[in-house]
């Protein structure tokens, strides 16, 4: 299948549902992996990390979380991917966070998704998440997935 030019960056909980076959959310993941993804699929720093701590947590695994090893073997092998990359911090990020974050209407629990939307504007990458709470943010090119 032909990619569509340009990145994506994928929301923690994209890489979550690709990663695990039980996940309620894989069909809809693999879908877009299969058929909408960009030429480029990017982790973040803070992705990254998201998926490790969270696929080796019990709790938010449902009780069959993956050992860390396991966490890291799944991370390594989408970095191993030629279409797949961890992208550094891009210029002007601080920026376009610190507009998400003075508004003083973004509930704490969205600092994270604040970054990512400041991330992905700033690198000009389209953000892919389940979650629709990226609609708050103005400028961002997005993709909500359904499942």
């Amino acid at each position: 299948m032909k990619r569509l030019p340009g990145s994506d960056l994928l929301d923690v909980n994209v890489w979550l549902a690709l990663s695990d076959t039980r996940h309620a959310q894989h069909a809809a993941a693999r879908q877009y992996w299969d058929r909408q993804r960009a030429a480029q699929v990017v982790f973040c720093r803070v992705t990254m990390l998201g998926l490790l701590r969270i696929s080796s947590n019990a709790k938010a695994m449902q009780g069959q979380p993956f050992s860390n090893a396991e966490a890291w073997a799944i991370y390594q092998t989408f970095q191993g991917m030629p279409d797949c990359e961890l992208r550094q911090e891009p210029p002007r990020l601080e920026t376009a966070f610190a507009s998400f974050t003075l508004d003083a209407s973004l509930p704490h629990r969205l600092w994270t998704d604040a970054y990512l939307a400041a991330f992905a504007i700033a690198g000009s990458i389209r953000l892919v998440s389940f979650d629709s709470d990226f609609k708050r943010f103005t400028g961002l090119e997005r993709l909500q997935l359904e499942g």
